[in-house]
Order: structure tokens, then sequence, then C-alpha cells
């Protein structure tokens, strides 16, 4: 099990290198993440849906992503609260308590993952979650050692050294470990180094004779490496101003969703992508796009704040595109409806107006009985978006 001192340490990368390593050598190997939080999602070879991390770790490992691979997703739809995925299938809307509450019982369809994929792999390959170290968490965790505990699986910790005080993380998450724990921890491994490896060896043997841990790597800072960021948007771009042929505009949403949607045009060297931030106009641009959300009321509430909605509308009048994606595109109809709070409270607001439609957010159940009980004409004139129908 990789784990890591802080978000963003490098265990997706950690793993997905490990699993594209073992499986080159004619291993077969899987990934694994008990409980995992992002917006960002995949669908898998079962209908399913898991993190995006997992789901290229699958790649790597030239497997179908699986639901075994990521038992539990959170994706927020607040600062509380969150939808809940357990093997692929949305369970519900909770807040941070009532989760906390149900972990135990989670814990239960994590352990049966991982053994299914124990029985088929020879190895897999663990991915933690943000800190093991965080202790308004550690009870009832099912995330970090609370899984090593009950999977009796090694682990190994990973730090980020280049934003600085790794061995202060190192140490300190070590030290924060019940003793059990810290008996479980196999070594460190140190990701994005840059410079001469010869000046890192006196901390290197500092931290081994302090902790009694190997440190059993330092990986190099990879430029260029372009892996699906888990969290953090992603605004590295490899485009040269004279090459530059379209120019896009982001804006960035409190709950935007699967911004790695973004990542092809991103990538693009002939592509200028702009992602806008709180309180900064939209710039001139060729296109216009709104991204998903996984709170679409909300956000189109955010968007006006930001007077979002004139620059838009002036970037339409002066002939420029526009693009909605999911949320995105609820936001350009008429309205959209939450009568039962599935996103966050009940209510309706008012859209864009830009295309003639509605949204109505309704529970999975409710969804199928209406689809379900169109005829074919109606259905040509419905389109179903994750648990949304857009009527026009």
């Amino acid at each position: 099990m990789v784990q890591g001192t802080t978000s963003d340490a490098g265990k997706s990368a950690l793993v997905t290198g490990l699993c594209r390593a073992l499986s080159r050598r004619g291993i077969s190997v899987a990934p694994f993440k008990p409980q995992n939080m992002a917006l960002n999602s995949a669908v898998t070879e079962d209908g399913g849906e898991i993190g995006r991390a997992q789901a290229l770790q699958a790649l790597a490992a030239g497997l179908e992503p699986h639901t075994d691979m990521n038992p539990v997703l959170l994706k927020p739809n607040s600062d509380i609260g969150a939808q809940v995925i357990v093997n692929g299938r949305s369970i519900g809307e909770m807040n941070a308590q009532t989760y906390h509450d149900l972990k135990p019982s989670l814990l239960k369809s994590v352990l049966e993952s991982w053994r299914r994929l124990v029985a088929q792999y020879d190895f897999v390959l663990v991915e933690g979650a943000g800190s093991p170290a965080e202790i308004n968490l550690r009870d009832r965790d099912i995330a970090n050692m609370g899984f090593a505990e009950a999977a009796d699986c090694p682990v190994i910790i990973v730090a980020d050294i280049d934003k600085g005080g790794v061995f202060a993380h190192l140490y300190g998450t070590l030290a924060l470990l019940s003793e059990s724990e810290q008996k479980r921890v196999a070594g460190f491994v140190i990701n994005r180094f840059r410079g001469d490896i010869k000046l890192l060896e006196p901390g290197l043997e500092w931290l081994e004779q302090k902790t009694g841990k190997p440190v059993l790597g330092v990986l190099p800072y990879l430029h260029g490496l372009h892996l699906e960021a888990e969290d953090a948007i992603q605004s590295q771009q490899v485009c040269h101003d004279n090459d530059v042929v379209l120019k896009i505009a982001i804006p960035v949403l409190t709950r935007t969703s699967n911004h790695t949607d973004f990542d092809p045009l991103r990538l693009r060297p002939d592509v200028q992508i702009y992602f806008v931030g709180k309180s900064e106009p939209i710039p001139p641009v060729d296109l216009i796009i709104i991204p998903g959300s996984k709170n679409t009321r909300t956000d189109l509430v955010y968007l006006r704040e930001n007077q979002w909605d004139r620059d838009i509308l002036r970037h339409l009048r002066y002939g420029g595109k526009l693009m909605g994606i999911c949320g995105g595109y609820q936001m350009l109809g008429n309205a959209v409806h939450d009568p039962q709070g599935i996103e966050g409270e009940p209510g309706s607001t008012e859209g864009l107006g830009l295309l003639n439609l509605e949204t109505t957010i309704a529970p999975q159940k409710q969804l199928k009985q209406v689809v379900g009980s169109l005829s074919l004409p109606d259905m040509e004139k419905v389109s179903v978006t994750g648990y949304e129908i857009h009527a026009g």
C-alpha cells in the first residue's frame, strides 16, 4: 500500500508506475483504492463508477477498469456533503457526520473487493487517500492505516520534496502513527526531486538513522508527465504563442466535475486555454466552455456572482461560440429544478435562458420509472445524463 504525507504527494503516480513496471515484467497486477474523494470519475466495464486515478492505473496494468478497484467513491457537492458511491452505484447524498457513522459498515464492502482482487492477481497495489496522520480522521478510518491494519498490508510512505519540508513530513507522519502502524511501514519514497542527488544523501542518512526505516527510492521531477489529476485542475500547457489557432476560456466553478475532460485540449500546442478564477473576467476567446458541476444550482449562482453571465452574453454578441458540458449544459437552459434536494437545498434556479429547455434533478429510481414508461417517439425528445432528465 502506498500512502502519502499529503494530498498530491505522488501516491497515484507511484502506483501507476508500479502497475506498468510489473505488467511489463509479465506479472499480473491490479490497482485498488479503498476510499476515494474526487469529482473526476470514470465508467467501468461493469457499468459502475470509480475514480479516474484507478481507471488510469488499470490502463497501466493492461486491465479494464472495474468497480472492485475503488469500492467507495465520494463526490463532494458542498463543503460538508457528498454523493456516496459504493461498488460503482450511488447510495445517496450524505453529510460528513452521517458518512463517518457509516464507515464501519463500508469496511466490509471494501475488504470484499480487496479479497476478490487478491484472488485474481499476483499483486494488488493499494493507494491511500490524503495522509494517514490526520488525527481527527483516525477513528473509523477505511482509507489509510485502518484499511492496512484490516488487510494486513505493508505500507510505503511517499512525500513530495518539491514543496519543501520533506524530512519533517516523513518523520512527523511516522511519529503520529500507532506502534503497530509504525511497524507496518516498510520504508519511504521521495518524489519530485531535482538537483544533485549527492546533496540529498546526508538527509537520507539522517532519516534512516532517526526512523530505522529505509529510503526505498528517490523519484525525479518528471517534466511533461501528463497523468490525469485527481483533484486540482492542471493549468500547465504546451502551447506556443505563434502556433495558437484556438483560444478557449473555462470558468472554474466551485464544484467543477471531471475537469480532466479538458486535458486533450490543454495538451495541444495549437490551443490556448484560460482557466478563469474567482472575480476574474472572461477574456476575449473563440470558445467558452462551461464545465460540468456536482452542484449545478449553486454553481449557477456562483457564475452570476462573478458576472460571468454578462461576459458570456457579450462573447455571444461578438460572434463567439459557447459550449456546456453536463451541468454546464443545464445552466444554458431556462431553469434548473431540484425539488427533492438531490444536490443541495431544494428549490429552483433560473438558468441563462440560452437554450429552450429545463432540467429537473430526480432520484435514480424515479428517473428509471419515467424513462421506462416512455414510448420510442417520446424517447427521441429526451436525453438522460446521470440522474437528470432534460426535456426539450
